[in-house]
């Protein structure tokens, strides 16, 4: 890709080290990490929330606001976002949670544990992604434009459909969305860096040091771009060292939980991605598509855990484990995009 260069082509081998770094760096400097982690409000870590800024930024200036009335001529992306992240994730994780903890892993794992630990899978897989879906848009070159208003009908969706699903996969009816969580990502990840890309695409439409708009934005966004790519490893970093002692005391478990997930992406990933391709949606908005399905609202997913179940329950756990397992998934996935891109070169039906 262009604008990254260096970074970009040795992306893997850089989360790699990150992950390596933070888990390190969690084990010998835990009170530091503890500080950096106390930096939140409902649930939503500051530091977080900047490094997320700057990976959003670069993809939040490619947005053209006018084309946003053509998006209806598009429906097919939208209607496999809404049908893979409603329809049918919730409840392929609540099945692979029940397969492994209670069959699986049943020699393994205490029966009470196995509940909770189901608990926090279905917490993951009923909360699509907000925020780290327009990073990886951004790494397979998505239609930002399209990828804004997918994030969007997510919103929408789970302002209505979270607690209900929830309620329903997980037998309790008292559940209480965590509204200061959801209200409070959405404005950080998505509006604030949303409103800043259309400022700094208005300044550089309406500027006259250039002769053609288009190549304005091209030239800033390739310049930006590496800073999108530094704040995902230093977010890497920083999840790792979140839960650097847990992993060194408890690998195998964290293994565990990870297996289902694991299974759950690439199986998610697998049927929005070949369901695009059939119905020959074009690739910058099939991968995105794909993608926005197997990525998770892990601050949502937390915060709600940690209100039902307690911060050291197993359902927490394993929302975090979520966390821990999604980066090195998704770039592995933004790679397969990106290498069998040129199957999607039919024309839209």
């Amino acid at each position: 890709m262009a604008g990254i260069g260096f970074f970009e082509k040795w992306l893997s081998v850089w989360v790699a080290l990150c992950i390596i770094t933070g888990v390190t760096l969690g084990n010998l400097f835990p009170s530091l990490f503890e500080g950096i982690a106390a930096i939140e409000y409902a649930s939503v870590n500051f530091i977080v929330a900047i490094l997320i800024w700057a990976m959003v930024y670069p993809m939040m200036v490619g947005v053209d606001f006018a084309s946003l009335k053509h998006i209806g001529d598009r429906p097919k992306g939208l209607i496999l976002t809404i049908v893979v992240n409603w329809l049918i994730k919730p409840f392929t994780m609540a099945a692979l949670g029940v397969l492994f903890f209670e069959y699986v892993f049943a020699d393994l794992i205490a029966p009470k544990d196995a509940q909770s630990y189901i608990a926090g899978l279905i917490l993951l897989g009923a909360a699509p992604c907000t925020a780290m879906v327009f990073v990886w848009s951004q790494l397979t070159k998505g239609d930002a434009t399209y990828t804004l208003v997918q994030v969007s009908v997510n919103d929408v969706i789970m302002i209505f459909a979270f607690a209900p699903i929830v309620a329903f996969l997980l037998g309790i009816t008292d559940i209480v969305v965590p509204w200061q969580t959801l209200v409070l990502s959405v404005g950080l990840y998505v509006v604030c860096p949303l409103l800043a890309g259309a400022i700094t695409r208005h300044f550089l439409t309406n500027s006259d040091q250039a002769p053609n708009a288009e190549q304005r934005i091209e030239s800033f966004t390739a310049k930006v771009k590496p800073f999108s790519v530094l704040g995902l490893l230093a977010t890497v970093v920083l999840l790792f060292g979140f839960q650097g002692q847990v992993i060194l005391e408890r690998p195998l478990l964290i293994g565990l939980i990870a297996v289902p997930l694991i299974i759950q992406s690439y199986g998610i990933f697998a049927f929005a991605y070949g369901a695009a391709w059939a119905w020959r949606v074009p690739f910058n908005v099939a991968a995105p598509c794909a993608l926005i399905g197997t990525s998770n609202f892990f601050e949502l997913a937390v915060a709600v855990a940690i209100s039902l179940f307690g911060l050291n329950s197993g359902a927490a756990l394993a929302t975090v484990v979520g966390v821990l397992v999604e980066v090195p998934v998704m770039l592995s996935l933004v790679a397969f995009a990106n290498r069998t891109q040129n199957l999607f070169s039919r024309p839209e039906k």
